[in-house]
């Protein structure tokens, strides 16, 4: 189990509400320690991209969403998928379409609907493309490990207009607001990093632990 608990009060506990609202209040007033241990062993899993949430914890008004994430070298990159190409059950998102004579980003971005993201720079280095507006795009499912797990409901698709591209190396900390589209090139070395998620509206999976720390 991640870290150590110490109540700043008895658990009196009855039974469901109760045990539950006990709970909330003590993840509240505890602090709660990510070792770098358990954070270098998510970091060896070896898909050449993956975010994955650690824990989610509630802290009463909203719940915190603590990730890690790694990119390896990017190479060429593919036109983006038409949505035709896509799951047929999936749910459009974005702009329909750019504007004639629109130039198109370099990749494809995502947006999360009501999540903030802080990206906490460990190793690597590459570009973020940020801003402009993603085109045909698909909406996370509701049972997908983004909407549930990560930063909640999200559309990925391709990206135009007013966009702006950063380089990151370690370090750096950059927060991307909620509906900001994002996406990342140029990644010259695998690329790690945290991902710190406030959840205002409770929309990801209460109490998560992920299975490989517990």
């Amino acid at each position: 189990m991640l870290g150590s608990k110490r109540f700043r009060f008895g658990l009196i506990g009855v039974a469901g509400l109760m045990a539950t609202t006990v709970m909330a209040e003590a993840q509240q007033n505890t602090v709660t320690v990510f070792p770098k241990a358990q954070i270098d062993q998510m970091l060896k899993t070896p898909p050449s991209f993956y975010d994955r949430t650690l824990r989610i914890l509630d802290m009463g008004s909203y719940q915190l969403a603590i990730a890690v994430a790694m990119h390896e070298p990017t190479k060429a990159v593919a036109p983006p998928s038409p949505a035709a190409a896509r799951d047929p059950k999936a749910v459009s998102c974005g702009l329909p379409k750019a504007p004639a004579g629109a130039k198109m980003g370099p990749g494809d971005g995502i947006t999360h609907d009501d999540t903030t993201e802080t990206y906490v720079m460990i190793s690597g280095s590459g570009t973020l493309v940020t801003g402009g507006q993603i085109v045909n795009g698909t909406r996370s499912a509701p049972d997908s490990e983004t909407s549930k797990y990560l930063a909640g409901p999200s559309c990925v698709g391709a990206i135009y207009g007013n966009l702006i591209t950063t380089k990151v190396a370690p370090g750096d900390v950059v927060v991307i607001p909620a509906s900001v589209p994002h996406g990342w090139i140029n990644v010259t070395e695998k690329v790690t990093y945290l991902t710190i998620r406030p959840d205002p509206k409770k929309v990801l999976q209460h109490g998560y632990v992920n299975p490989a720390i517990k």
